[in-house]
């Protein structure tokens, strides 16, 4: 079904606000992990039994540790506690699958890549909660060849084009986290989350991001460190937004209490000592979050690539938004939604539903439904090499 929407895009909107939680922050290694526990996983089975199994590890839960913070380096008193959650086929044909080792070494080694100070033999505990999944759900993978049915009734949303504020909230982050970045500033943890405002056409920034304590001597260090930050941050904004900007690094900041009064870290995020993360509190699929606009409430991040709806759709419907706006003339804004129907299968969605914001003097609606209809029946065709790319981790999931 095909409709036009009869709204503002969301350029042209009074007040946009938008988040970005970035590579060290809790609720991003939540995702970021259990997510390549599942590619690991389905690696695995099929490298054992030619085909992906039930399996679903998108419950998990990061609790902090403890740390001591001191100038010039503190040290961890009590490690951060993993637990890895909800599903898994532990046994197959008679073959048993070392599912707890898998998944333990798959998030392992996310830590090891991504976070620099992070040794997860020592700073991280992990506690398997994956367990054997229903009947029923299992038995999904048994019935047929082809493409299976969704093992959830679900919805999603897509939309595109991403606005000017949307792509620079995810670009600042990636700027502050990048190899380039960190080489120049190695005291810039990976913990970075940001905040864009925009009113009109003003845009305001809030910036966190912790400071690892090693490469700081005293407060008058951090803050003029910080200083530096803030000016390339303003630099490499200017260059995306002109002078309507303001940028904030670390608002809690209080000069004059000393380690109480600034945002110091030992191993670069929060998830150490001060804060929490869980699956699907993170960004969204296209590594946001968007507060103005629909989004899907399913967390993507380890959900089963060739059977969970909460991943295919979630994902799926943005690239039918992209193409659908990339392919086709007069579109100002397009939205994609996607039902599914548990047991049917993942390519039949119970409705496919587009929303558009035209242009003036666009194409006549009924050729353009019809151009609609091409590109996503042509998406729907190549649902087995989208899934594939799912399963081998090709595409970002936050």
């Amino acid at each position: 079904m095909v409709e036009e929407l009869q709204q503002l895009p969301i350029e042209k909107r009074m007040v946009e606000v938008v988040e970005r939680k970035g590579l060290g922050h809790p609720d991003y290694i939540c995702d970021a992990a259990m997510n390549q526990v599942s590619v690991e996983l389905s690696k695995e089975y099929i490298k054992r039994f030619g085909r992906v199994l039930h399996h679903n590890t998108d419950k998990s839960l990061l609790a902090a540790g403890r740390v001591s913070l001191a100038f010039g380096g503190g040290k961890v008193e009590e490690p951060m506690l993993l637990v890895l959650g909800d599903r898994a086929t532990y046994e197959f044909e008679g073959v048993e699958i070392p599912v707890k080792d898998i998944a333990e070494n798959a998030a392992r080694k996310w830590f090891r890549e991504n976070l620099r100070f992070v040794e997860p033999d020592k700073h991280v505990r992990f506690q398997n909660q994956l367990r054997k999944g229903s009947a029923e759900l299992t038995d999904i993978f048994s019935r047929k060849k082809g493409m299976l049915g969704a093992n959830d009734t679900s919805a999603a949303v897509g939309y595109a084009p991403m606005s000017k504020l949307e792509n620079l909230v995810r670009d600042t982050e990636m700027f502050l986290n990048s190899k380039d970045f960190k080489k120049q500033h190695p005291e810039s943890g990976e913990d970075v989350k940001v905040m864009g405002l925009r009113i009109n056409d003003e845009f305001h920034f809030t910036v966190a991001m912790a400071f690892v304590d090693r490469f700081i001597s005293s407060e008058s260090d951090y803050f003029r460190k910080k200083s530096e930050i803030i000016e390339e941050l303003r630099g490499f904004m200017r260059g995306q937004v002109g002078k309507k900007f303001r940028v904030d690094l670390n608002t809690l900041d209080v000069r004059g209490r000393g380690l109480n009064g600034i945002y110091l870290t030992v191993l670069g995020t929060s998830a150490e000592d001060g804060d929490c993360g869980q699956v699907g509190r993170g960004n969204r699929v296209n590594g946001i979050i968007p507060l103005n606009r629909p989004i899907s409430n399913e967390a993507a991040a380890g959900k089963n690539p060739v059977s969970h709806v909460g991943k295919i759709y979630n994902l799926l419907t943005h690239r039918m938004a992209d193409q659908i706006y990339n392919e086709l003339h007069g579109i100002e804004e397009v939205y994609v939604w996607l039902l599914s129907q548990i047991g049917k299968p993942v390519d039949q969605p119970k409705v496919i539903a587009v929303q558009l914001i035209t242009k003036k003097n666009s194409s006549d609606p009924k050729a353009l439904s019809m151009q609609i209809e091409e590109v996503v029946e042509k998406e729907l065709d190549d649902m087995d090499s989208f899934c594939k790319s799912l399963v081998e981790g090709k595409i970002a999931v936050c």
